[in-house]
């Protein structure tokens, strides 16, 4: 009689997938971030970096690791982390360093941004004394204050950025502050009544792309709402020099650029930054075009044909990028050595 073979061992069933809770307290970033944005990323060929987008990459120093460490010890963030800055060996390195204040998850999800986002934590109402001390132990002469998107509080966060200009300015009354905001979406006339207290020396507001692209790169956001906040702010402070920025690589035109510019000049902006784009991870929006050096050029001629007072163009520049150096050109503060 024939044997029948040996029977197999069952298999246990695999377990069904169990969905994991949606925690909105939890910080996302990357595909956990951008998964539940209502506008889908559409995935697209990765473009091969050009020869000039090239960050020269320097061996740590030991002031990059001294303010690393004073930043964690007075538990305050930078943009310079939170966003994956390219330039963040070079900048802590020469011992400047963009803050973002508020904490480090934002109510937005923009795509092309790495900041994590998530249900906020309450305001520490220690930070702007922390902030002031972190500033005054590293002498700083110039600094920019930043914050994620706070639109879980009725002011959008314009009290605590008054307060963090006032904390710094009590012990670095030299230092010379920039402030680069959100556009405090629904809360322009309660924001701006406050800064009305302590006004910065130099006010940013970053537009980030052409209008055309909104939807897709700044979802929450509007172009005219953003240009305006700029422009009020102008008019009860004319003193103080207003700025922003925008990136490229994101499928917009050369003439959009060029009309963001011309519409920043009629609402009054005076500086201006323009940089590459470049993706944190694939589940961001995909670069769409590497600008050509030659063309930042053009863009830079451009900017002071059309009044600016100081235009930062170029692949690796960023908002916050030698902004002491651009505030110097502007007439606003004295270079960092």
């Amino acid at each position: 009689m024939n044997q029948l073979p040996p029977a197999t061992p069952a298999v246990p069933a695999a377990a069904p997938a169990v969905a994991v809770p949606y925690d909105a307290t939890a910080k996302q970033k990357a595909q956990a971030k951008t998964a539940r944005i209502p506008i889908k990323i559409v995935p697209a060929e990765t473009l091969k970096k050009p020869d000039w987008i090239r960050v020269k990459a320097g061996s740590p120093t030991t002031r990059f690791y001294e303010i690393k460490q004073i930043l964690r010890e007075h538990k305050l963030h930078t943009v310079c982390e939170e966003a994956s800055c390219p330039n963040i060996g070079e900048c802590f390195g020469k011992g400047t360093a963009t803050f973002m204040i508020m904490g480090d998850k934002c109510t937005r999800r923009c795509p092309f941004c790495d900041v994590g986002h998530g249900r906020p934590d309450p305001l520490d109402v220690d930070e702007p004394l922390n902030l002031a001390k972190t500033i005054a132990a590293l002498r700083l002469k110039y600094v920019v204050i930043t914050s994620v998107d706070r639109d879980d509080l009725r002011d959008g966060g314009a009290a605590h950025f008054v307060e963090c200009i006032r904390q710094t300015r009590e012990l670095s009354p030299e230092t010379r502050i920039e402030i680069l905001t959100p556009d405090f979406r629904g809360r322009m006339d309660r924001a701006l009544e406050i800064l009305k207290a302590a006004p910065p020396d130099v006010m940013n507001h970053n537009l980030e792309t052409a209008p055309r692209l909104y939807k897709e790169a700044r979802p929450g956001s509007d172009y005219q709402y953003s240009l305006n906040l700029l422009k009020r702010f102008k008019e009860f402070a004319p003193g103080v020099p207003t700025k922003s920025g925008v990136m490229v690589g994101l499928g917009e035109t050369d003439e959009e650029i060029l009309q963001v510019m011309r519409d920043m000049r009629e609402h009054g902006i005076d500086m201006l930054t323009i940089g590459q784009y470049l993706a944190p991870s694939g589940h961001h929006l995909p670069v769409r075009r590497y600008v050509h050096p030659d063309t930042f050029k053009m863009f830079e001629d451009e900017a002071y044909k059309m009044g600016f007072t100081h235009a930062a163009v170029g692949a690796m520049v960023r908002s916050s990028y030698h902004a002491d150096q651009q505030a110097h050109a502007a007439g606003v503060a004295d270079a960092v050595a």
